[in-house]
């Protein structure tokens, strides 16, 4: 069973920096897809990054290619989610999620059995 709790959301101003950390627990052993997804205001659940463990393939989303960067400390079992030039419409609830599976297709939410209770990012001016 893995369990998630993530953390580090918070106000900035546009252009600003923000990381996001996601505490894991339990079982990793195995094929596990991490990621992270985003639920804007009055959007849908959206997928942002993801990276396989073990590997460290990352996959992106268009929107944040270049601005964001998914990362695992295998050591501390933490996930990272480092996010640049912050811009107003970035702001929203970001989730981790894990499914025990490879990556292609990380970007469907209905495919993960396990979620972390969310962090806030907003960014405004």
């Amino acid at each position: 069973q893995i369990q998630l709790a993530e953390s580090g959301g918070d106000s900035v101003l546009p252009g600003e920096s923000l990381r996001l950390s996601c505490a894991v627990s339990g079982d990793l052993n195995g094929r596990v897809c991490m990621s992270w997804f985003r639920q804007l205001p009055g959007g849908e659940r959206e997928g942002v990054a993801a990276i396989t463990v073990p590997g460290g393939s990352m996959y992106y989303a268009e929107f944040v290619r270049g601005r964001f960067t998914v990362s695992r400390d295998s050591t501390k079992k933490t996930l990272y989610l480092q996010m640049k030039n912050l811009k107003p419409e970035d702001t929203g609830m970001y989730y981790c999620a894990a499914k025990r599976d490879s990556c292609p297709s990380w970007d469907y939410p209905s495919r993960y059995s396990t979620w972390g209770q969310g962090t806030q990012v907003t960014v405004s001016s």
